[in-house]
């Protein structure tokens, strides 16, 4: 993940990987860089898998062959992340559209802080965890919580 080590695996790199280590599965592929991931897509081994590292773009890397996604948001909403991810990988991309709308601001909420602060945040609010931390983790700031209460009342996930 570029935006968190500051430093990024070429697709060349990877695609050369993928060629000459036959252990290596597959790539979480974070860099945010369609170009970079497209070169991958397109010129990948076959038994080389892509993955979605980022919620917000897994519809559209599907779409260009990307094989699933290692989600953060399904940690919240399992059953209606992983619908819209099969219905992209069976190419109902209209239906998968309208989950992704629906789930777009809890997938981009999920990084206002360090992950996984907004996930858990979220789950307690849900009442399915307690809101407790291990430094260096702390609560979700006040300034945060209203956005995350708007948000999880509009996906009615809030009793």
């Amino acid at each position: 993940m570029p935006g968190r080590t500051a430093s990024n695996i070429e697709a060349e790199t990877t695609l050369r990987i993928a060629e000459e280590i036959p252990s290596v599965a597959g790539i979480k592929e974070a860099s945010g860089n369609f170009a970079q991931i497209m070169e991958i897509l397109r010129n990948r081994v076959k038994r080389f898998g892509v993955w979605s590292g980022d919620d917000a773009v897994t519809l559209p890397l599907i779409a260009l062959g990307a094989d699933g996604v290692v989600s953060v948001v399904s940690n919240e909403v399992p059953k209606l992340f992983s619908d819209m991810v099969r219905l992209c990988l069976a190419g109902k991309f209209a239906h998968a559209l309208k989950i992704h709308n629906r789930l777009l601001s809890l997938m981009n909420f999920n990084f206002v802080e360090s992950n996984p602060i907004p996930v858990k945040a979220a789950l307690a609010a849900m009442g399915f965890i307690g809101e407790h931390y291990r430094l260096p983790m702390v609560p979700l700031s006040g300034k945060h919580r209203p956005a995350l209460k708007r948000i999880l009342e509009n996906l009615d996930l809030l009793d």
